[in-house]
């Protein structure tokens, strides 16, 4: 009787709905929130990593800064995971005292960094208004105390919320309309007089972050008012310059903050999935922001990331004088290093593109590494329709990896050297890769065909033996094609302009480069991709034709929609992989007139959509491929 009273008294779990009004949307949402994630945790890292191993960057400042990106951490990584697995595995329930567990870590974590953040505006205020007692007055030892009164600070704070809830009876209500537990969240669950939970949250918000925002104003008052007073318009910038970094991450974290805060308390209008959202928002936002600010805008954390993820100096331009004197009144030659172009006259974004690159390029290796784990450790996937998916799934890891490390070195270290046999290299790689998954695609094409025109021979024709025989065919083929590529371009001579129109090479891109005759390059270039993509694209088209005369003939409406859903997620992979291709090759031999930048943005859109979109297209569409992935990754 005593366990069963204190069962309604606190409940042994709770719920968490995620956010109400928008189930639907969950798995959409899931989406952005993992890559906001995934940069959050990079970031911080990366930034810990370089602070913690470069000397020169143990000073005051950078310090606060190696404290932030850990509260960071704790602030995302005490939220995102639980919000993630309600939003791909339904996995919502959590219990009594995990929930309080979370909320308290939540908590801390934000007060703390909120008490970073006042002894980073300290941190500008000594540099500018008393920059001879700076190194005296801010110490590592006085760091150190910083960083334990920050923790003591925002421990004290709230741990007496933890005694205040349990206190409540909570009567069986145990379904809570958010994404992770927060104090109020879980204070409105109870069935009695929650008065004493509301005034002493006010109370810790207007003593901590409030009380941190208005110094914090007030210390910026000060800076100002020294700012103002130097002589030099120089000087002034500079000195403003050196908060710019810590006024950004001001507005990020108190904004959303604060935000919410109000509009829990007083938004009674405001939508509550709004609410939730805007919760969400301030877990994710500062913490992926962060480090990206901080990096950008702090020229020496800058060089040191680039340091330590590049081993040579940014590549120049090279000029004439650099191949030797004996060509510099030669205006054909063989040169020893291309020069790769990223996006022509919008120099100034490429480190922003960078970034959108890096996160489709993380999400497309995770994606696709996980579909060919999750294919190889379950027997039941051991069928010919997910084999041709592992395929298609090797073939995008491989034509990432061969061009988006050259990419990102061109955006974000101007890396623009590329030598002539690794040019070549990449190339080749290329178009064997898009040949391959053309012919996968062909054969998926094939799968779809048999197992809706012809179901009962399926599992007779498309052996295991028989579709390790067509995967070797469609490699061979591919290689035999592209083979003869690089040494159809070796005997040429190039002009002395050796710079590519791509941040990676094509075998259309080197050819604009040769000065002499190319007729034999275009007809051969036209013949095996008229062999290749254009017979596969026709092929398919053909499959397709009878795939559909053979639905349209069953009588049943439901069947006739169920076969045509089994081909969605393919009609989605090759359309995906084909438009962009087609309308590449239609714009390098018939339009030369159009836009260099059309020609890159689709160029960009043709290698990193489809190995980004297939698998999440799959894993969608695809009930039996999600419910394994569940059930690896989630018990």
């Amino acid at each position: 009787m005593s366990a069963l009273n204190q069962t309604s008294f606190h409940p042994a779990s709770f719920f968490l709905i995620g956010i109400p009004g928008m189930e639907e949307l969950h798995i959409w949402i899931s989406i952005p929130f993992s890559l906001m994630y995934m940069v959050t945790l990079f970031g911080n890292f990366t930034l810990l990593f370089v602070i913690v191993t470069e000397r020169s960057l143990h000073e005051p400042m950078y310090l606060l800064l190696a404290m932030l990106a850990v509260c960071d951490l704790i602030l995302s990584s005490s939220t995102v995971p639980k919000t993630l697995s309600i939003f791909w595995a339904h996995s919502k329930e959590i219990s009594f005292d995990a929930c309080l567990t979370q909320m308290l870590f939540t908590h801390i974590s934000f007060i703390a960094e909120s008490t970073i953040l006042l002894a980073m505006a300290y941190d500008r205020y000594i540099a500018i208004c008393d920059p001879l007692r700076y190194t005296t007055m801010l110490t590592h030892s006085v760091i150190a105390k910083i960083g334990l009164s920050a923790l003591a600070r925002s421990f004290c704070v709230m741990f007496p919320t933890l005694f205040l809830l349990w206190r409540l009876p909570y009567c069986g209500h145990n379904i809570m309309p958010h994404t992770y537990c927060e104090h109020m969240g879980i204070a409105r669950l109870a069935c009695a007089d929650i008065a004493v939970n509301i005034w002493y949250g006010f109370a810790t918000t207007l003593l901590s972050p409030g009380l941190d925002v208005v110094l914090i104003v007030v210390s910026y008052v000060l800076i100002l008012r020294a700012v103002f007073r130097l002589p030099s318009k120089d000087a002034r910038l500079r000195a403003i310059g050196t908060c710019s970094s810590h006024i950004c991450v001001i507005f990020m974290f108190y904004v959303p903050a604060f935000f919410t805060f109000f509009t829990h308390r007083f938004g009674h209008n405001v939508p509550h999935n709004i609410h939730i959202l805007l919760a969400n928002l301030y877990i994710l936002l500062p913490p992926m922001l962060n480090p990206i600010v901080y990096a950008v805008k702090t020229k020496l954390i800058w060089e040191k990331v680039v340091r330590m993820f590049s081993k040579k100096e940014s590549s120049k331009f090279l000029g004439p004088a650099q191949y030797g004197m004996s060509a510099v009144n030669d205006t054909k030659f063989t040169p020893a290093v291309f020069l790769l172009t990223g996006i022509p006259g919008q120099e100034d974004v490429h480190l922003w593109v960078s970034v959108l690159f890096c996160f489709m390029y993380t999400i497309s290796i995770v994606g696709n590494a996980v579909i060919l784990f999750i294919i190889k450790i379950d027997p039941v996937l051991h069928e010919p329709m997910y084999i041709f998916l592992s395929m298609l799934a090797i073939t995008d890891l491989g034509l990432l990896i061969a061009t988006v490390p050259t990419i990102l070195g061109l955006f974000l270290f101007n890396s623009r050297e590329i030598s002539l046999d690794a040019c070549f290299a990449q190339m080749f790689f290329i178009h064997s890769l898009q040949f391959i998954e053309s012919s996968v695609l062909l054969l998926m094409a094939f799968d779809r065909f048999i197992a809706i025109c012809n179901p009962l021979r399926y599992a007779s024709i498309l052996t295991l033996p028989r579709i390790a025989k067509m995967g070797l065919v469609l490699v061979l083929r591919a290689v035999a094609v592209i083979f003869p590529l690089p040494f159809l371009l070796k005997r040429f001579r190039f002009f002395r302009a050796n710079v590519l129109s791509h941040s990676y090479c094509l075998h259309q891109d080197v050819m604009k480069l040769v000065c002499s005759d190319i007729t034999v390059n275009n007809i051969y270039g036209l013949f095996i991709t008229v062999i290749t993509v254009g017979l596969d694209s026709l092929l398919i088209f053909f499959s397709y034709v009878m795939i559909l005369k053979t639905v349209l003939s069953i009588a049943s409406h439901k069947e006739f929609l169920r076969a045509l859903n089994t081909c969605v997620s393919h009609l989605c992979a090759v359309l995906l992989f084909y438009m962009p291709e087609f309308s590449l090759t239609v714009i390098h031999r018939f339009w030369k007139s159009s836009s260099p930048l059309l020609q890159i943005i689709l160029g960009y859109i043709y290698l990193l959509v489809p190995p980004l979109m297939n698998p999440i297209v799959y894993t969608m569409k695809s009930k039996h491929l999600r419910a394994r992935i569940i059930r690896v990754f989630v018990k």
